[in-house]
Formats: C-alpha cells, structure tokens, sequence
C-alpha cells in the first residue's frame, strides 16, 4: 500500500474481527453457557431458537426480560412447546437486576428497542456477563462512549450481529479486494434501496422516531457502514450528510393527492381495501402469523399501548427516508453513500474504485410486490447477485457466488454459530464483531446526523475517539 492509506498509525486490523482483549470467555469445561435475553419481539428468535436447538447441548435459555409480558410469556411457552423446556423465569424490564442475580448469565442476549440498548449492555457488563446484541450497537455518542468505557473497565466482551458480513456475496467481495485485485480502494460508492414493503415497515413501528432508533442511518445504516469498514479496513474519520422525509408522512401524501392513504390512524381493520401500504397479520409472508399477533396483537397491544401497524402516512414521523452521505477515512478513501426507504425494488449495489481497477457488485432482494397482490420476503435476499472485477488494462471477468439457503441468504445460520457456538469455525475473513466494529459502524450514522442538523460536516473524533489514537487524515498530510 502506499500514501497514507499505508501509514500505520491510521491502520486498524482488528476493525475485522473481535480484539483478543475482550473475547467472550467460556465456561468451565463440562458445563453449558447460560443465556439470558432482554426483549422479546419478533427479532429475539434469530437469537433464542438456535440455542433451544442446533446449540442445545452446549447452551441454554435461563430467562427472558421485556417490557411486555405477554411477549415474554409467548417465547416462554415455545420454548415448552417447541423445544422441550421447563418453563423459563421472566422478568418485567425494571427487573433485569433481578434477572442476572437470580439466573446468573454467562452472556446476555440485547434485543430491545435501539434506544434502550446502551443500559442493558452496560448492567450486564458490570454484572461480570458477556453481551451479545443486536445491531445497532446503540444510538448515540454518548451512548456508545460509556459502552466503550464500560468494556474497558470490565474487561467482558460486546459482541454485535452484524449478519451482513457473512452473506456469501459480501464475504466474496472482502476476500478479492484483501487479495489486491484492484490495488489499494480510493473511492467506495454504495447505493441502498428499501422497497415499500421493507422500507415502508420502519414507518409503522416505534424505528420511526429518532429518539428511539437513531433513524435509518444509525438503525439500517449501521449494516452498510460496517460492511464498509471492514471491506476496506478503515476507521471512519468525518462525515457530511443530507436527509429529508420525502416520500412517507402526512404532509407527503397529501401533496401527491394520496389524501385517502392518510385517513386512518392504522391498518387494522383497512387490510384487503386497495390500501398497498396496508400492514395485514394474515398475509402469507409472515412466518408465523399467530405468533405475531402474540406478539402485538390483543392483550400484548393493550399491556403496552405499543401499536405495530400504524399508517406510514402520518404526522409524528421524525425520520427521514432519503439520505445521501458522504464519508471520509483516515486512510483517504472516499465514500459516497446513498439511502432510499421507498423504492420499487429491494437490494444495493457497491462499486470500488482502486489505483489497480474497478469491483462492482449488485445484490437483489426482490420486488415488493409479484404477480398477486402478495408481499416478498425480502430476508430470503432470493433476487441473485453479480460480482465484477475490472483490472486497468486487462478484460474485466464475473466472479461466482456461492448459492445458500437461509435467512438473510444464509448468513443467519453462519452468523448464530460464531455466536453460540463453543468452538465455531476459522474464519480468515475475520468477521466476528465487536464493540469497536459497533461504534465505528454506528458513528457514521450519528455524525450524519449531527451533519444533517448543523449543516456543516462532523468529525466523528469529536464525538468519539475510536481505538488506536492515530492522528486524523488532515494531521497526517
């Protein structure tokens, strides 16, 4: 490498995998990890299903936290029902203390609302446990920064689930731009479109509001960013942005005449009356219908007042659904990063741009809507995927992608063994996240933010100083 992409002083390897200091430490030997869980919603079984199953015999669910419940008691009775559990304790939210006293956790398992992320990661730390968390790691500088300190002071690990990184296509790209096809990246350009079945969703439920998710570039963004990192292993250094509603909110659909999309306050009740935005418990994409209506259906809705299906077209939306961001590394690379929450279509498409040549690749997820008026999937990631590589004088030739089932086009299944399994495979790609690769990932989204609302860029050191202290591109030129 050469020019300040090769100084050493701004190089991060372990911007790809998890620092040796903070590695999550096993039991003794003989005895099963103890996982407990902090929210209950639909998300929780990517993370309570394959140790209930596929990871049974070296782990077990030894209690659940949540605000509701009625949640909480639905993933009790599966466990019984499904896997042949006792019933497992829960606990209300305002005992979590309780919960690590009384099931003594090896690991604690995050998957509450976003805002909420950055307490119980910090209690569980202090509680002597290990943490697992869904993405994004939390939602603020100052957040982030007490999680980092908090890691520091415990020596526990903070493991973050990033499944992006190990999709097939995703992990193709790291391992030809790591073997120097293209020379060293310079400029990076990402553009990612949610469809108005996926991208639609985030306006109905509770990541509509900023205070709770950080907005898209934090809550959905956290995935790009961190792919970006790592493809090219680079710390993030300032950060430019603009964003608006543009599309979703009530001011939006009356001045396109869609005044009759904004006249009720939800979609229960509408589902089936031409209303394409319409959210139906009864349509066939949704896995497991009852269990959704469980979930926030009846007594779990009137518990909490939590409402999941209100319409996209109303007032109190307080994030944007169009992002254009533009970021600059330590390293010098450039990237240029767009968002679009209403599109026709699902997927992205990143291209590469190296002193050596030129990598572009595509990944589809499908349309939002196909022949009857019925919703895809978009977490099968079934629309295919292209990858290119175009040396400087030479003929530029497609690479295969390996074709796997699953979620997340297969990358669920890898991800949740590196996560629960005692002795997961090598992984040369180094994909395994942990908190440095969660702050790294969440801070774009923050500083853009920040960019957003003072109109001027935001230099992530002055938010939060990411490990190793190198000095900032400009101090280096």
């Amino acid at each position: 490498m050469s020019g300040a992409q090769g100084n050493s002083t701004v190089s991060l390897a372990s911007v790809c995998g998890l620092s040796s200091q903070h590695k999550p430490r096993l039991p003794a030997s003989g005895r099963r990890t103890r996982y407990a869980y902090v929210g209950t919603g639909g998300r929780a079984r990517m993370f309570l299903d394959p140790v209930a199953q596929r990871f049974a015999a070296t782990g077990e669910v030894v209690g659940l936290c949540d605000l509701s419940m009625v949640r909480a008691r639905v993933h009790q009775q599966r466990l019984i029902s499904r896997f042949g559990y006792e019933q497992v304790p829960v606990y209300r939210h305002t005992e979590f203390h309780r919960l690590l006293a009384e099931t003594r956790p090896d690991a604690v398992v995050v998957c509450t609302i976003d805002r909420e992320h950055d307490t119980y990661i910090t209690t569980a730390l202090r509680a002597g446990c290990d943490v697992i968390t869904e993405k994004p790691m939390t939602i603020s500088a100052e957040k982030c920064a007490a999680i980092l300190q908090t890691v520091e002071e415990t020596g526990r690990s903070v493991r973050v689930a990033f499944n992006y990184r190990w999709g097939a296509g995703a992990a193709k790209v790291r391992e030809i731009l790591a073997g120097g096809a293209i020379g060293a990246v310079r400029q990076v350009t990402l553009e990612y479109l949610l469809n108005t079945s996926h991208g639609a969703d985030y306006f109905r439920r509770w990541h509509a509001n900023k205070a709770d998710s950080g907005g898209l570039l934090v809550h959905k963004s956290t995935h790009h960013f961190d792919l970006v990192n790592w493809w090219i292993d680079a710390i993030p250094d300032e950060v430019f942005a603009y964003g608006d509603l543009a599309f979703y909110g009530r001011a939006n659909a009356l001045r396109r005449g869609d005044s009759a999309l904004a006249a009720y306050p939800r979609y229960l009740g509408y589902e089936g009356k031409g209303d394409p935005f319409a959210y139906d418990y009864t349509r066939s994409m949704i896995q497991d219908q009852e269990m959704e209506k469980s979930l926030y259906l009846g007594a779990a809705e009137e518990e909490t007042g939590y409402i999941r299906d209100r319409n996209v077209f109303r007032d109190d939306i307080t994030i944007e659904d169009a992002m254009t961001v533009l970021v600059r590394y330590r390293t010098g690379v450039l990237l240029n990063y767009s968002l679009n929450a209403f599109s026709p279509y699902e997927g992205f498409r990143v291209a590469f741009a190296g002193d050596r040549g030129r990598i572009e690749y595509e990944e589809l997820h499908g349309a939002h809507i196909v022949g009857e008026p019925r919703e895809v999937n978009e977490h099968l990631h079934a629309g295919g995927a292209t990858l290119r590589v175009l040396p400087h004088f030479q003929e530029p030739f497609t690479v295969a992608i390996p074709q796997l089932s699953g979620a997340h086009g297969g990358a669920d299944a890898l991800l949740q063994e590196q996560l629960f399994s005692p002795e997961p495979p090598a992984d040369p790609l180094r994909r395994a996240a942990g908190h440095e690769q969660g702050a790294a990932s969440i801070l774009v989204g923050v500083a853009a933010n920040q960019s957003m609302a003072v109109g001027r860029p935001c230099e992530i050191a002055q938010l939060v100083s990411l490990k190793p202290g190198a000095l900032r591109l400009s101090e280096l030129l």
